[in-house]
């Protein structure tokens, strides 16, 4: 397998969200991105996944065992709010009152491998508003979290005491409920980008759990191909990258991301899952994103500049132990 030079991963975030600690990143450069779908098999691939450990830091405990509880206050533009519950562009409104709930690490605490809560960390993140975080160990899920979303595993939300449950519509109900001027549309401005890179998660999890080496091959070809056809769609020029009026053809992408250079709701549902496939598949089968496929790779450079992305990562630990029991070893 040819061998990649590592990404730049810019400044580190927190390997983990520590109890109690508040995070305030530096806001986003303005985002603007859509939809994707998830597939069963992408679910399937998740099953027996948890998380990183963190810093610890105790400015506030929470009294619930099995929990964890960090404020986000994410102050983006596109109208974010500061703590005062006050638009950017002067208006007042009241503040939202939203929990997120996601899967604690193998520590209890830290924030868990689990790419569906990246997912929804990061949406509310790029939405520049004020949000809490709450890990919950699923070995000790407390009572009362138990009431609150029966037979429910995280990721679910809270949202001005309204409990959502579905990862899908809770996407489309925060760009709904969060939307301009106070807060940035996140959908995409080409349908094709929602789809990009579909099938990749599925044919990494085909060939992490495969245990035999003489179909080995097949299942790394299976996803080399996937993964060509999303570095393909990367080095595509978007039609906005096309100037009619030019005589030069552009003829390789220059774009940061799916959609274009900012982050958009099709990047926080692929981000997490091409994060899993880079560490897991290196770990377990010396795999590694062929150097050739720079689209891919620039796709992964820029998004760990960001600390949307980087800050909502669990550490690369906790994605290695969520798979030790998954990636078998090859007879």
């Amino acid at each position: 397998m040819t061998e990649a030079a590592e990404p730049d991963r810019g400044a580190p975030g927190p390997e983990g969200l520590p109890v109690g600690s508040a995070i305030m990143p530096e806001g986003p450069e303005g985002p603007n991105e859509a939809a994707a779908t998830w597939g069963k098999e992408e679910e399937a691939a998740m099953e027996g996944a948890a998380t990183a450990p963190g810093p610890e830091e105790e400015e506030k405990e929470e009294e619930e065992e099995g929990t964890g509880v960090a404020a986000v206050v994410a102050d983006g533009e596109g109208g974010a709010v500061n703590g005062r519950g006050e638009g950017e562009d002067g208006g007042q409104g009241p503040e939202h009152d939203i929990t997120l709930f996601v899967k604690a690490g193998y520590d209890g605490e830290s924030i868990g491998n689990c790419p569906f809560s990246q997912r929804l960390f990061m949406i509310l993140w790029l939405k520049g508003v004020i949000f809490n975080v709450t890990t919950v160990d699923l070995k000790r899920k407390p009572a009362d979290l138990q009431n609150l979303a029966p037979g429910t595993n995280p990721p679910f939300m809270t949202f001005d005491g309204e409990v959502q449950t579905d990862v899908n519509k809770i996407e489309e109900f925060l760009e709904e409920k969060l939307a301009p001027p106070r807060y940035p549309k996140l959908g995409t401005q080409h349908p094709e980008s929602n789809s990009a890179g579909n099938d990749v998660f599925a044919k990494f999890s085909a060939f992490i759990k495969n245990t035999k080496k003489d179909t080995n091959d097949i299942y790394e070809k299976n996803l080399l191909r996937a993964l060509k056809k999303l570095d393909n769609y990367l080095n595509s020029p978007l039609p906005d990258e096309i100037d009619v009026q030019s005589a030069e053809d552009v003829a390789v992408s220059g774009r940061k991301f799916l959609d274009g250079n900012e982050l958009t709701l099709a990047d926080c549902n692929l981000l997490p899952k091409l994060h899993i496939i880079k560490i897991v598949a290196k770990k377990y089968r010396d795999f590694e994103f062929p150097s050739e496929m720079t689209g891919i790779w620039r796709y992964l450079n820029n998004a760990y500049a960001r600390d949307e992305f980087t800050n909502t990562c669990p550490a690369d630990q906790e994605i290695e132990h969520a798979y030790s029991d998954v990636a078998k070893r090859m007879k």
